[in-house]
């Protein structure tokens, strides 16, 4: 029987939230009801897993323990802070919507939520029911699968997974229900061999009477990843380089990194490199190696040349860099005496 139609709906509740409650996980985020530290934490774990993501909301709170130390920081200070996590759009959007809450005040509503610079559905709810109660469901990956797996539901659509969890949704504790079914998918009814024996919803599962859960729901069709080449010069040394800020359209936009110049489709690294040498009057050269860095739909190979220039160097401490320039740079710590 679907689980959304089930005449035992109130005590599927009742066993998510009891288990919730006795089982989840001790996250700093849970700890708390600023909807400030809520939103940030939301924004991390989109990107992170917990362990990692629970760092980096530490670090980034300890930098801007407030909205408004938010909006007041130079961006390339929320960069660096953002440092390491991808996708710093969304560090940018995140500084830019602080400035607009300390102008407007902070939204109680998901609506209002919705309404900030980089803030989609999915944060919108998951911030007002978490922190405002109000009765929003959340739709995301986990989410995704505990509800694929409950109906037995191949190829769940959107509408269909968001009119699911609006259906199935505790509207007198909103905000726990929504943790309660993301926790239950990252930590139970995990993508390979879910724990059911351990899950409290399995006498509800369509999936697990089946007797294949796994099979539930099938995988997201996946979009191509491009490939792209490149080549770049490393000019001073392991602490102090030559930087350039990357076009704010980019795909580290905004961010300082290493000179490149992308090697055409049917070019040799070399045409690049020789223009990249012209651009930069650089001279010198020696190949330190490669490096690959993947995004989530682009892969990125790297060569990597040491160079000297007559150019202004950074320290490398002071600024916020990608990871594939703190890979590229890896190259020339490690092989001492270069310069």
């Amino acid at each position: 029987m679907s689980a959304a139609t089930s005449e035992n709906l109130d005590l599927l509740r009742s066993e998510l939230l009891a288990w919730y409650r006795s089982a989840a996980r001790d996250l700093p985020w849970r700890r708390t009801r600023d909807p400030y530290a809520i939103w940030i934490s939301e924004v991390l774990l989109q990107q992170t897993q917990v362990v990692t993501g629970t760092a980096y909301y530490l670090r980034f709170l300890e930098a801007f323990p407030t909205v408004q130390d938010l909006a007041a920081a130079p961006q390339q200070a929320v960069l660096k802070a953002w440092e390491g996590c991808g996708y710093y759009a969304r560090a940018r959007n995140l500084h830019r919507a602080a400035q607009e809450v300390v102008v407007r005040g902070m939204p109680t509503t998901y609506e209002g939520w919705l309404a900030l610079p980089g803030v989609g559905p999915y944060t919108a709810a998951a911030v007002a029911s978490i922190a405002f109660a109000e009765p929003r469901a959340v739709v995301d990956g986990n989410v995704r699968r505990v509800l694929g797996r409950l109906h037995a539901e191949l190829q769940p659509s959107s509408a269909w997974l968001q009119a699911r969890a609006d259906a199935l949704l505790e509207r007198a504790a909103p905000g726990d229900w929504n943790q309660a079914v993301m926790e239950l998918g990252a930590t139970v009814c995990t993508p390979k061999k879910p724990a059911c024996t351990a899950c409290p919803l399995r006498a509800h599962c369509a999936a697990y009477a089946s007797g294949m859960p796994e099979r539930y729901p099938a995988p997201k069709a996946r979009a191509a990843v491009k490939h792209i080449r490149a080549v770049a010069l490393l000019i001073g040394d392991a602490q102090r380089l030559y930087l350039e800020r990357r076009p704010e359209n980019s795909l580290l936009g905004g961010l300082l990194g290493l000179p490149l110049e992308a090697v055409g489709e049917d070019e040799a690294p070399e045409a690049a490199l020789g223009r990249l040498e012209a651009r930069l009057k650089a001279r010198r050269l020696e190949r330190l190696g490669e490096v690959r860095h993947v995004f989530t739909h682009r892969r990125l190979d790297l060569e990597v040349w040491r160079a000297e220039a007559d150019l202004p160097l950074t320290v490398l401490e002071a600024v916020p860099v990608a990871r594939v320039d703190a890979k590229a740079v890896a190259l020339l710590r490690a092989q001492p005496g270069l310069f």
